[in-house]
């Protein structure tokens, strides 16, 4: 089959013919019907640093945000059978660990990720543990569903950011996560959601369009200069989905005293923060990775619920065979969600 892989630890991804997997004890195999290009595979793509430890699994498939239908299951697996939808929850909890005893595999010590630490789903096929099978609600086509990933970051995130009623919020990065995180603020009942970008007007037209008024363009307007315009002065919870290290201490400036600022990018170099500012503020810095199983519920009835609010977050769609194509376009910020469709000719 056509797979998309990271071969050797340096900028770029091959487009290759892999075996077809088939899945082990406890496993099914899943055809991907829809698989979304995500910031982290982009990072993977352009090698940016943090991700030597890929290195010993090459080649390796990479994609994380699927959905699609299983087509076998292993003997031992009764829950899925073949023809049901899904999608799937990429990190895999290992089990045993401390944070496993504790009920919180979302924190394991130990986990595995399809796409990142095994094969992932740029292919027709991937094999996946049941036990991460959500059964797609009825009605919720392929393309939405294979976007409840990054929405559940961004739902994970507002969580962990404690957003409550009528806050104020500031979004930093107008990416996929980034919105996602306003879409689902907006949600959790914040009053203002600015949304900023640096010369990013492609994917600030979408927060536009997804019915956010207040996009800033950085290269236009410092983030003092807009918050103090729009908010008229610090805001509750500041959230970074960046990587940019001057975003966070540009984050903690515009954060009123006692706010929260979540940090979610993924930073190539370390970050120097003023801790006297930070104490005397009383400012929370806190860091969001991933999701939680229930996040998976939410977002899932949330699509079933009002899935079309969602779709335009889709910028692009692309066949298999392009997705390299895909990987420049969503580097260079002319897109927002690249969805490749395996299936497409």
């Amino acid at each position: 089959m056509l797979a998309v892989q990271k071969t050797s630890p340096a900028f770029g991804l091959d487009l290759v013919e892999a075996a077809e997997p088939q899945p082990g004890p406890g496993e099914v195999l899943v055809e991907v019907d829809a698989v979304g290009i995500c910031g982290s595979d982009v990072h993977v793509y352009e090698w940016t640093a943090g991700y030597d430890w890929m290195r010993e699994r090459m080649p390796l498939t990479i994609g994380h945000e699927f959905a699609g239908r299983v087509v076998k299951a292993a003997p031992d697996v009764t829950t899925l059978k073949p023809g049901q939808r899904v999608t799937v929850w990429p990190s895999i909890a290992c089990g045993h660990c401390r944070a496993c005893a504790a009920g919180r595999p979302e924190a394991c010590e130990n986990r595995t990720t399809i796409g990142l630490t095994r094969h992932g789903a740029f292919a027709r096929h991937v094999t996946a543990p049941a036990s991460q099978c959500f059964a797609l609600p009825e009605g919720l086509d392929m393309e939405l569903a294979a976007m409840t990933e990054p929405l559940c970051v961004g739902a994970r995130a507002v969580e962990v950011g404690e957003v409550a009623l009528g806050q104020t919020v500031v979004v930093l990065g107008a990416g996929m996560i980034g919105l996602s995180i306003a879409l689902m603020a907006r949600m959790a009942g914040a009053s203002i959601v600015i949304v900023a970008g640096l010369n990013d007007e492609v994917r600030l037209e979408t927060a536009r369009r997804l019915g956010f008024q207040h996009t800033v363009d950085l290269a236009q307007e410092t983030l003092d200069q807009a918050v103090q315009r729009i908010a008229g002065g610090p805001v509750d919870r500041v959230f970074e989905a960046t990587g940019a290290p001057s975003s966070i201490t540009d984050g903690l400036r515009v954060l009123r005293r006692g706010g929260v600022l979540v940090v979610g990018g993924i930073h190539a170099r370390p970050v120097e923060i003023n801790l006297t500012d930070l104490v005397r503020n009383k400012h929370q810095l806190r860091g969001t990775h991933g999701s939680a199983r229930t996040t998976w519920d939410t977002v899932l009835r949330l699509l079933a619920q009002s899935g079309e609010s969602f779709r335009p977050l889709i910028s692009h769609r692309i066949a298999l065979e392009k997705t390299v194509e895909g990987f420049e376009l969503s580097r260079s910020k002319a897109a927002v969600k690249v969805m490749v469709l395996p299936g497409l000719t």
